[in-house]
């Protein structure tokens, strides 16, 4: 019985994150297929678990009349020790209990502090696992080859426009494309948006403006953007999200011992958080 309300439980919550569309706190929704199937599976597992479970049901109904086959022919999942059963049964009900009852937290600049903002990408072991601060970086992802010529096909796109807007969909290509080739949009308007995050600025003025980017799910998200300079002093909280219009520059940044692009702000307002706050690799 127990491990049909699991399974049935498992449906319910993929099925779940799909309707209230939380689905896209967790991963990338071009991979959103594979937790459809997961509902298939979950689905039809459920039936047959169902079914077996009423056919033993009406089987020890059966031979309860038979004292002999009834000491003889115990109930298999009754055999494995009571604390061993306990413990299975409480590693799957975690997630459920974790993922139905409790809230669907969004990454903001609590994670960035706690993970420790840096410019380049964090190290690890897994070359496609890296945390990646402010600039994007998908050349893991390509030979050196074919990476160079997406670049420079990105290059094209974005340096023929008058002004670069980075949208939802576009934002981690945009973003990398300005870091790779800084210099061909120095003087250019950009306009992007994102939260604060005061970090290691540099004056009263600056801050980043961030965004979480998320490249296969949640677990290999990086948080990117650009320091930005305003016009004159702002009071502006961490986490507050805002959009920002201004020419591109750039600076040396002492904490990170790097020159970075900044942008010089010349309009901004402060915005909504959208409903979702995250970016995806496309």
């Amino acid at each position: 019985m127990f491990r049909t309300l699991i399974l049935m439980l498992f449906t319910f919550f993929f099925f779940h994150l799909h309707a209230t569309g939380n689905i896209t706190k967790y991963i990338n929704m071009k991979y959103s297929y594979l937790s459809y199937i997961a509902i298939f599976i979950f689905a039809i597992l459920t039936i047959v678990q169902a079914y077996v479970y009423l056919k033993e049901l009406g089987e020890k109904e059966t031979e309860s009349h038979t004292c002999c086959d009834h000491d003889h022919d115990h109930d298999h999942e009754n055999d494995k020790p009571f604390f061993k059963r306990i413990f299975v049964y409480a590693i799957f009900s975690f997630p459920l209990i974790s993922g139905l009852f409790f809230p669907v937290a969004t990454l903001d600049s609590n994670i960035v502090k706690s993970k420790g903002f840096s410019f380049k990408s964090m190290e690890t072991a897994d070359p496609y696992a890296q945390t990646q601060y402010l600039r994007p970086d998908s050349s893991v992802y390509y030979g050196k080859d074919g990476y160079d010529e997406l670049m420079q096909k990105e290059l094209e796109k974005y340096s023929s426009k008058e002004e670069v807007e980075l949208t939802d969909d576009d934002y981690l290509k945009g973003m990398e494309t300005l870091y790779n080739f800084p210099g061909e949009f120095l003087g250019d308007t950009i306009s992007f948006d994102g939260f604060a995050f005061k970090g290691e600025a540099i004056n009263e003025r600056q801050m980043f403006v961030l965004r979480f980017g998320v490249i296969h799910c949640i677990a290999d998200s990086g948080v990117f953007g650009m320091l930005v300079e305003f016009p004159e002093e702002v009071q502006i909280k961490n986490d507050q999200w805002l959009h920002v219009k201004g020419t591109l520059s750039s600076i040396y940044y002492q904490p990170f011992k790097s020159t970075i692009p900044v942008l010089k702000v010349k309009e901004w307002n402060q915005i909504e958080q959208p409903k979702d706050p995250y970016v995806y690799r496309k």
